[in-house]
Order: C-alpha cells, then structure tokens, then sequence
C-alpha cells in the first residue's frame, strides 16, 4: 500500500524525533539492551496512545512522539531549588519542547497551524477544558504509571510516592483513571496506588 503524502510527513517527523532524542546519554536498559532514554521515551507514549486512543489526530501524534524532545539538555539542577524553581524548569522545557519541535515540523512541510496546534499541545494549555490536551496528559500519566511507577517507587520514601500518585491521578481524566484501573500493578506498588486513591477521594 502506497502511503499517502500526509502519513509519508508524518514518518519523517517521527523519524527526525527520534534522531534528535538518540543523542541522549542518559540510557534506560530494557531485556539487557541500553536504550537512549528520551528516545525510549518517546517510542513508549506512541505506543500507549495508539492503544489508548487510535483514532487521534496528527497533531496529537506528533505532540506525543516529542514531548520530551532533547529533555537532557535543560538540566533541573540548574533552577534553584524549591516549587517555583521547579515550575520556571517545567515551563521553560515546555517551550523548548515546542520550539525544538517546530523548528523540524517546518523542515518536514507542516503548514503553521498544524505547528501551532502541536505547540499548544507541548505547553499544556487549556489542560481540562481542551480535550487533546487532556489527551496528551492521560498517555503521559499513564505511561509513567506502566513504566517509571515501579522504579520511582523503589527509589522513594512511600509517602512521596502516594503524594505523586495523587498529583497524578488529578490530572487524569475519567477515561484516563478508567484505563489506569486496568493495569496490572506489583505487589509493591499496589498498596500504594490504593492508598493514593483512597487519600484522594
């Protein structure tokens, strides 16, 4: 089957993506195998929204294949400590992610308000009340509860663990918790997803 010029855009952006978060030195080792962590990363939300929500449209796509895009370069240990310092370094990656993003959509052919849309997507707005970007933030949530949930939790004290879980859980929308309720949890992290639940009702 001969791919049509928007899925041949679509590939090349995936492709270009993923070259960029290649460059990671950071590693993750899945099966005995290092992987580029961003780069595995990114391969993990695609994954999860085509099983979440197949029919979504481009834009989430593409939003969900660069949301870390070069991450590593904007180190959290360079913000001051704190909440605010925090949310300056979420902000700020939240715009790198999309001018990064941007800057290869427009090489790929993406007109500009397909590039618009997939950087309202990267910054968060309207999170709640725009519903692709609640979308994009349910594969986000729920790729780290399947992936990074265990290991977090090995590495933390329980109750920062269930203090995450909730913040998590309050970003979620009901088909984002429904889906969450489905996976299938070890025994060390299920009493503590019970325990933020039932903390958070």
């Amino acid at each position: 089957m001969t791919l049509d010029r928007q899925d041949v855009r679509l590939s090349e952006a995936f492709r270009q993506f993923d070259h960029a978060n290649a460059a990671d030195p950071n590693t993750e080792t899945v099966d005995g195998t290092e992987h580029p962590k961003e780069l595995l990363y990114a391969r993990r939300m695609t994954a999860m929204l085509e099983e979440f929500a197949p029919e979504a449209s481009d834009e989430v796509r593409l939003a969900v294949r660069c949301q870390h895009i070069r991450r590593w370069t904007i180190l959290r240990e360079t913000y001051p400590d704190g909440r605010e310092g925090y949310r300056r370094w979420r902000s700020d990656l939240a715009r790198f992610h999309a001018d990064t993003a941007a800057s290869i959509l427009v090489e790929v052919g993406y007109d500009k308000e397909s590039i618009a849309r997939v950087s309202v997507l990267l910054r968060k707005e309207r999170l709640k009340s725009d519903p692709e970007v609640q979308l994009l933030e349910d594969v986000a949530c729920l790729v780290f509860l399947t992936h990074y949930l265990p290991d977090f939790a090995k590495k933390h004290e329980s109750t920062k663990v269930i203090e995450i879980l909730r913040k998590t859980w309050r970003k979620m929308s009901d088909k984002g918790h429904a889906a969450a309720l489905r996976l299938d949890w070890n025994a060390k992290t299920r009493p503590l997803v019970e325990a933020a639940l039932s903390s958070s009702a």
